[in-house]
């Protein structure tokens, strides 16, 4: 369960304490006696990453801030601190736990309580539940000088987190296209943005050829789920777009995955997932910008009447596609929502998906793959964005050559390149579909881990949701600062 975030304005002598430190110094506020304080700022000298104090009524962990790194590694230092504290935190079972701290730099409390707030999650929802364990306190209680504009920030971001991860985790058994868009929904309504769900006939007669193609295997039928929100006073007079892959289950069609290649395929709608999630924060927070996320849903399957190696396919921009590989599925359904994009003339287009191998092999698991070709000062903030959350980004050339394998005899494309430079080759194939700027984020290494990254958690960890929604919040700062 998350725990209840809370802003609080001093601290009782009796409650448990998590202090950041930006010194070896322990204030006299935590009330710890002559010996503790010694053996604190003793341990702290020596560098240890944190000091743990049980007193006879109450529990203070002491975190000392590394020096000599830059700024945003020293962030996210102490969200991994947190990551290592989840246990001993969750052993003592504190009912609440104080975060405060102590000559460090503003957003340190709320750095730490966004880290162990995402590293307690867990999918338990099929799990027997189990009395009498150890528990993670139920409150966090914020102290120091935080605006409450912070503490909404970090408290609907980490919901919508979790909201990410819920459905990333959920089995296709129980969440096919249609129980996402169900889900999409209840995000929408819970959080105040609109959302439209088109059916297998609307999405026949808009005549989308790659979503209708992938989904000819499955018993299931495909969704295409519009996402908006339009504030009042929202800056932008185009809207940004934002495309999520929602492949609920892929098996790779009849270019079957083999060995352990289809395991966590039910993964690969977290793109789908992570624009809801976006969508989410925008609404509960108010980001003045109007926002539209696209949401192409099926799963793909070997069965029935199942698209097929050499098949071609007319897409909704009436651009031809051969199919060279029916794993190569996720393009065909986000090339139908970005070209379906244009109809919105968009300021920018941002597709998010768990696209390829390749991407996953170049970066592992350490940063989300780009290629754009939209102006710098668009991937110039993201990255600074990217830091600041440390979902890095590392950007990969996207030049008109690598778009040459796409070439078909029989068609305007095929649907899979050349092996070589396959990320790049299957963003390409996106940019054909776009008539806005387009920045193509790939987040096969990031998504679905096989253990722990510290705070993002194994199997789905929402990989992009805080990168984007950081994103969108500076955009609109920067309209405001131009006005």
């Amino acid at each position: 369960m998350k725990p209840e975030i809370l802003k609080i304005s001093q601290i009782s002598i009796d409650q448990s304490v998590v202090c950041i430190l930006g010194s070896s110094h322990v204030p006299e506020r935590l009330k710890l006696s002559k010996s503790e304080t010694e053996y604190a700022e003793k341990r702290m000298k020596e560098k240890d990453e944190y000091v743990f104090i049980n007193s006879y009524n109450k529990c203070t962990y002491l975190i000392r801030l590394k020096e000599g790194i830059s700024q945003y590694k020293i962030r996210e230092e102490l969200r991994k601190t947190s990551y290592n504290l989840r246990k001993l935190i969750k052993d003592n079972s504190h009912p609440e736990l104080v975060i405060t701290s102590s000559d460090t730099y503003k957003g340190a409390v709320e750095d730490f309580a966004e880290g162990l707030v995402l590293s307690i999650y867990s999918f338990e929802k099929y799990k027997k539940k189990e009395e009498g364990k150890d528990k993670y306190p139920e409150k966090l209680l914020l102290d120091g000088d935080i605006d409450d504009s912070d503490i909404k920030w970090l408290v609907e971001l980490t919901n919508a987190v979790y909201l990410v991860r819920n459905l990333i985790n959920e089995p296709v058994n129980h969440l096919n296209a249609t129980a996402l868009a169900g889900e999409i929904k209840k995000a929408g309504d819970s959080a105040g943005f609109n959302v439209e769900i088109l059916t297998k006939g609307k999405i026949e007669a808009l005549k989308m050829g790659g979503l209708l193609a992938v989904n000819r295997g499955s018993v299931d039928p495909p969704v295409f789920c519009i996402l908006e929100w339009h504030p009042e006073n929202c800056f932008n007079d185009r809207p940004i777009v934002l495309v999520g892959k929602g492949i609920v289950y892929d098996t790779g069609g009849l270019n079957i995955k083999t060995g352990e290649f289809m395991s966590g395929m039910n993964g690969d709608m977290a793109g789908a997932a992570t624009v809801t999630g976006v969508l989410y924060t925008a609404a509960r927070t108010g980001i003045p910008l109007h926002i539209i996320g696209l949401v192409p849903s099926t799963d793909n399957r070997p069965g029935g009447n199942a698209y097929t190696q050499g098949d071609i396919i007319t897409m909704y921009n009436e651009l031809t596609v051969e199919i060279g590989n029916t794993d190569a599925e996720g393009r065909l359904i986000l090339a139908d929502a970005i070209s379906y994009a244009s109809k919105y003339s968009p300021e920018l287009i941002i597709d998010i998906a768990t696209l390829t191998g390749s991407a996953a092999r170049t970066f592992g698991n350490q940063a989300i793959a780009v290629m754009t070709n939209a102006d710098r000062k668009y991937i110039d903030l993201l990255e600074e964005c990217g830091n600041d959350v440390y979902e890095r980004i590392a950007e990969l050339p996207f030049w008109e050559e690598y778009a040459e394998s796409l070439k078909s005899d029989i068609a305007d494309l095929n649907n899979i390149g050349a092996r070589e430079g396959g990320a790049i080759i299957a963003g390409k194939f996106l940019e054909r579909f776009a008539e806005s700027p387009l920045i193509h984020l790939d987040i096969a290494g990031t998504e679905m881990l096989k253990k722990d990254d510290y705070y993002r958690t194994k199997n789905g960890n929402g990989s992009g949701l805080r990168l984007l929604s950081t994103f969108l919040k500076k955009i609109a700062a920067n309209y405001l600062e131009k006005k």
